[in-house]
């Protein structure tokens, strides 16, 4: 079934000792805005979480298979999409980079849409070498943002254990090797979402992957534990729906109904309850309903 509302869409989530995004140009630290000192979470980062609970969830099937995922080869994935659609000829010979007539590259995005939750959901650039054409999603995030700033903390570990014999003969039988992790005390994140009725339209995004989409930011932080994450989770998913598929309202102004803020006397945070979310219900414009979801 197809989307006939604008939604807008507010995400809350926190971390506890834990890096919620290494930036792999500086050493892995959690990523800061220089100037403000406030943590950043990319979008990028969040999608990956999306398209890996619903992988897990989904068992990577049609119509819910992934096209980014770790180790994919990105043209045998548009090979498929010709077989599919039965223009293997155009895959034949040396030019397998031939880029089809715009029917067959029409007929092969469609494909993709309808196999892939996260083409349908978050767009692709799928013209690279094999050309399944461009596709713009129903559904983009923002960086999230920390609501204060965060402090990102350098910790020494030890192992037990050398890799090799070589380093064990010089170390002369001390085994011991020495590296870095980097924390966030804590930190609780802000994101702001988007989803286009319009745009779903051209992608077959639908209700039930809507209801998927909502369902995987609740519960994306419980199925990617690691050591080095911490501990996070979803505290907060406030959806705008607006009656209308053009909106009934700014976004921006929406988004500033959700406040989050420090309890009084709280200077160094440390945990979810240091905060209060405050939820503007007055005066919502017409046509606009908040559904807390989290």
């Amino acid at each position: 079934m197809s989307l006939t509302n604008r939604y807008d869409f507010v995400l809350l989530f926190d971390v506890k000792d834990g890096n919620p995004n290494g930036d792999p140009d500086a050493g892995n630290l959690p990523r800061l805005d220089a100037e403000t000192g406030h943590g950043l979470v990319t979008d990028v980062a969040l999608k990956r979480k999306v398209r890996n609970f619903v992988g897990l969830v989904k068992g990577e099937q049609p119509p819910y298979e992934i096209y980014v995922k770790e180790k994919a080869i990105l043209n045998k994935t548009h090979e498929r999409a010709y077989i599919a659609i039965g223009a293997e000829d155009v895959l034949k010979g040396e030019d397998k980079k031939r880029k089809g007539g715009g029917d067959t590259v029409t007929k092969a995005r469609d494909w993709m849409c309808a196999n892939f939750f996260d083409v349908r959901t978050f767009g692709a650039v799928m013209s690279t070498g094999v050309n399944c054409g461009q596709v713009r999603g129903p559904v983009q995030l923002t960086f999230a943002r920390s609501i204060d700033p965060v402090i990102a903390q350098e910790h020494s570990i030890t192992r037990m254990a050398v890799a090799t014999e070589a380093e064990a003969e010089k170390q002369e039988g001390d085994n011991r090797t020495m590296g870095r992790k980097h924390t966030v005390p804590y930190g609780l994140y802000m994101a702001h979402g988007f989803v286009s009725s319009f745009l779903a339209k051209q992608t077959g995004f639908g209700e039930d992957d809507l209801a998927l989409l909502w369902q995987s930011l609740s519960q994306m932080f419980e199925h990617d534990r690691s050591a080095a994450r911490g501990e996070m989770a979803t505290r907060g998913l406030y959806v705008f729906k607006h009656d209308s598929e053009l909106g009934n309202a700014p976004a921006h102004a929406l988004f500033e109904r959700i406040h989050p803020k420090l309890k009084e006397g709280v200077t160094a945070p440390r945990s979810y309850g240091d905060y209060d979310v405050e939820i503007d219900t007055t005066d919502l414009p017409a046509g606009v309903t908040l559904l807390k979801l989290v």
